[in-house]
């Protein structure tokens, strides 16, 4: 088997290390207000509700952004719309170190917009450059292992902030200026190696045969919209991105939660954070390894991935006992856990749309479908934030009961609406078997 591997070639994992790089840059630069969150409140007098607001943009952002970039992705190709991806997030990432205190509110908001609308990219370009890399069989650990770099920025941030900042808000700037210098050495590789799998010069003829071995060949004329939003499986895959509100409540108000909860600060919360986000990590990985695993065991990829989201689905549960939970790190493994649920789960749903859709058509699914699980993000944080604001904690007890309970009823919704995963040919007429 390993000389199989060594006649084929691993060219693909050096395209996938640079997803891998990209993403862990994209969640770094993310993470890092969440992280500051308590300390930023207090610098700058922020209401549970401004917070919230500044949450809203991104995502509002993002959702727009996810309208359009992935079209351009899938019009102009990967490597074209990755770096302006990129290009777009890091400006206005680094643009946070310039906001001043008197302009606070609104400019945390407006470099928010920025953010999102470039970080808006990084999922329909990572997919679909997945999807051109790797066969079907492969394409979930795949996309695990590139997923599991959002638990690695994730991770990063709390513990290079928490070596930069103060509790009192000192340096603030710094890590937001840190992520450009990360993201200027990003472009320059990406540019430097990234072709499309036919036209690039390093790959070997065995490997390329490899990665097309159970695709059928594409033309290159686009699918419009207008053909891909009438598609059930179009709006079966936008359901399993509702859950992503689910994933940026951890990302966004966890430090808010384990601070106010359980006095964590920002010099503290690296641990808390390490111990969910390495939890996610595996998450990522053994979901990808499952469901792949169970297709090179003969299951058909309908029963693998739906089998191993259900599982996902079981273990989020016990999320929804955090707010009753009163030992600190009992929580921070329930939220772990939930995590690592989470990640398992998306990276099984986000396989849902090669699975189905011919790769040009990928990106453009995948960004109507994160557009719906923005939306529900949306209402969810405004949601939180006014009844944190009137309520105190109950928000988050609603929270966490939303976050466990969700993905089992949205399971089996999918399933009603794809029931048996029919790919589809160049033209969106589906396969006989």
């Amino acid at each position: 088997m390993t000389e199989q591997k060594n006649t084929v070639g691993t060219y693909r994992y050096r395209i996938l290390a640079l997803v891998f790089m990209a993403t862990t840059i994209n969640y770094f630069d993310r993470s890092i207000i969440g992280v500051m969150a308590p300390t930023l409140q207090k610098l700058f007098d922020w209401s549970n509700k401004d917070y919230a607001l500044i949450m809203v943009s991104f995502k509002v952002a993002y959702g727009i952004g996810l309208l359009f970039m992935g079209s351009i992705i899938d019009r102009f190709g990967t490597k074209t719309g990755y770096t302006l991806s990129i290009v777009i997030w890091s400006i206005f990432g680094m643009l946070h170190a310039a906001i001043r205190p008197a302009f606070s509110l609104i400019g945390f908001i407006t470099a928010r917009f920025g953010l999102g609308i470039g970080e808006s990219g990084n999922f329909p370009a990572a997919i679909k450059t997945v999807a051109e890399w790797f066969p079907k069989r492969d394409r979930a650990f795949a996309n695990g292992i590139f997923d599991a770099s959002t638990s690695v920025g994730a991770i990063l941030a709390p513990f290079i902030v928490g070596a930069i900042v103060t509790v009192e808000g000192k340096n603030w700037q710094i890590p937001f200026l840190f992520t450009g210098v990360l993201s200027a050495i990003w472009i320059y590789l990406w540019i430097k190696y990234y072709q499309k799998p036919e036209e690039h010069p390093q790959l070997s003829k065995e490997e390329l045969k490899y990665i097309n071995s159970d695709s059928s060949e594409e033309s290159s004329e686009g699918i419009p919209w207008l053909k891909l939003v009438p598609k059930r499986e179009t709006w079966a895959f936008a359901l399993t991105t509702i859950t992503d509100g689910v994933w940026w409540f951890y990302l966004f108000w966890g430090a808010k939660f384990l601070a106010e909860q359980f006095g964590v600060d920002i010099n503290n919360i690296g641990p808390p954070f390490l111990v969910i986000f390495i939890m996610a990590d595996i998450g990522s990985l053994l979901g990808g390894y499952t469901s792949g695993a169970l297709i090179k065991k003969g299951w058909s990829i309908n029963k693998a991935r739906k089998i191993t989201m259900l599982i996902c689905a079981i273990i989020i549960l016990p999320v929804a006992f955090v707010p009753v939970i009163t030992s600190k790190w009992l929580a921070v493994f329930l939220i772990g856990l939930g995590a690592a649920g989470h990640q398992s789960w998306s990276i099984n749903g986000y396989t849902l749309v090669p699975d189905v859709f011919p790769k040009k058509a990928v990106a453009s699914v995948i960004g109507i479908g994160k557009m719906v699980g923005v939306v529900v993000a949306v209402i969810a944080d405004l949601a939180l934030g006014a009844v944190l604001d009137k309520a105190g904690n109950t928000g988050y007890f609603w929270a966490f009961i939303i976050a466990g309970l969700s993905y089992l009823t949205i399971l089996g919704f999918v399933h009603l609406l794809m029931p048996k995963m029919t790919p589809m040919d160049d033209n969106l007429d589906y396969i006989k078997a």
